[in-house]
């Protein structure tokens, strides 16, 4: 069947079970799950921080950014202007254990770094020795 074939190709899960539209603009993402935090890192060249929009929404967080360049060049008889666009969408189901009220981002070097810390009670136990009787 023709459309759940095309479905998979335009709606595939991304690790934390969000969807990614992927075509060639979408930034590629490494996910870090370290003892403390899970980290997000976006390779983003080229930006500034305040083309990114990092927002959670009902345990969804989307990192999104959209940026416009703009060039003008003037010799002798004629004018050339030329426009261009960029833009993603990336969008991921938080897991329950990612205390979404602390989630921190960076843009750094060409990366966007977002840190979704873990809630407390997620964290594993500090190793405890047992008294023997």
């Amino acid at each position: 069947m023709f459309f759940p074939s095309l479905m998979n190709d335009f709606l595939k899960p991304d690790w934390f079970g969000g969807v990614d539209n992927w075509n060639a603009t979408v930034p590629a993402v490494n996910i870090k799950d370290n003892v403390e935090n899970f980290e997000l890192e976006l390779a983003v060249p080229g930006g500034k921080k305040e083309d990114f929009k990092v927002e959670v929404d009902n345990d969804i967080l989307t990192i999104s950014s959209e940026a416009k360049t703009e060039s003008k060049e003037t010799k002798e008889n004629f004018t050339r202007k030329e426009f261009s666009y960029t833009s993603f969408k990336r969008a991921f189901t938080l897991p329950e254990t990612v205390d979404g009220g602390k989630i921190d981002a960076k843009y750094e070097d060409g990366i966007l770094r977002v840190t979704l810390p873990k809630k407390e009670e997620a964290l594993p136990e500090p190793k405890r020795f047992i008294t023997i009787g």
